[in-house]
């Protein structure tokens, strides 16, 4: 019997898992997108209290040159901080090969690479092309084996559903580049929208393609609340079986090289509608919520998004519910 090959334009519909991750990026992706340099000692109490209230996945920073962010320029201090707190999973951003050489040596668990699908937008926010990322992945790749390093490479594919530059990308060729990621060298992948382009309907049909092809490999979604729809995509990616997604603590952040791209998906909000679909997350959402008070004391002026430290959580809500 000849072997059957995964169809990538069939949706691939799976059962709602039980377990979820929320990977806090609100010391990278928040932060790089305001004003406020935020003291290491406080990032640090950040990191610690996301500790506390249960979250197990933190990125904490970005290795590129001080000189163009300053908000991130103490990422190793914070790596080495954050790696002795058990069972963390220590995350950085890493735009090129001394990115990576920096985050080898910091002994960081995971290196997100993002590569964006959008050419115009690739070219403004890296100067390279998505294909020049590709082959910088690669030697990563080499750099990382050749230090018999632990450190996963996980290419983050940005601009998914569409971009403020460029107006339309393909979802081929967010496949094509995903694919191309992995062939160069890179351990998983994960989707982004970049800008807030995206609907349940569209991130159902693309993530289910590159689950199809994939599989496992692609291990999260990343998605901004622009338009107020971050939690419904969360949600339609959830059916095909991804269950690690990206989150700011209050929302916050964007992409400095894509105007108008406000707002992640918040930590709160997306702990709370995983945990009330009985889905467990680990996460301690009072102590979550007590969490985004002090940020945002610390962060005042800064526009903060979200919904739940407002409302609070219903008198319905039962914690220790989890899916059978």
């Amino acid at each position: 019997m000849p072997k059957v090959q995964p169809n990538p334009h069939r949706r691939h519909t799976v059962t709602q898992p039980r377990r979820a991750v929320v990977r806090e990026v609100g010391l990278r992706d928040g932060l790089q997108s305001i004003q406020a340099v935020l003291p290491t000692a406080r990032k640090k109490e950040w990191i610690r209290g996301a500790h506390a209230a249960g979250q197990r996945e933190i990125e904490v920073g970005s290795f590129v040159p001080a000189r163009l962010l300053p908000q991130l320029a103490d990422t190793a201090e914070l790596v080495a901080y954050a790696k002795a707190l058990p069972g963390l999973v220590v995350s950085v951003l890493v735009p090129n090969l001394r990115g990576a050489e920096s985050a080898i040596a910091a002994d960081a668990d995971v290196m997100l690479v993002p590569l964006s699908a959008s050419h115009a937008h690739s070219l403004a926010n890296l100067r390279k092309t998505p294909d020049d990322v590709v082959a910088e992945v690669a030697r990563m790749r080499a750099a990382r084996d050749a230090a018999g390093s632990k450190t996963l490479i996980e290419g983050g594919i940005g601009t998914a559903f569409g971009c403020t530059l460029q107006g339309h990308v393909a979802p081929a060729e967010v496949l094509r580049c995903m694919q191309a990621l992995l062939d160069a060298g890179a351990d998983r992948v994960s989707i982004a929208d970049t800008v807030g382009y995206a609907n349940p309907g569209a991130v159902a049909t693309l993530f289910g393609q590159a689950r199809a092809i994939a599989g496992e490999r692609l291990c999260c979604g990343h998605f901004h609340d622009t338009r107020g729809l971050a939690l419904a995509n969360v949600y339609a990616a959830l059916q095909t079986g991804v269950d690690r997604f990206d989150a700011t603590l209050a929302g916050i952040g964007g992409c400095p090289h894509a105007p108008g791209a406000s707002g992640n998906a918040a930590s709160e909000d997306l702990a709370f509608m995983l945990q009330d679909m009985g889905i467990d997350t680990g996460i301690d959402l009072h102590k979550l919520l007590a969490l985004r008070h002090q940020v945002a004391a610390w962060l005042e002026g800064e526009v903060l998004h979200g919904t739940l430290w407002r409302a609070g959580l219903p008198k319905t809500f039962d914690a220790t519910r989890i899916a059978a």
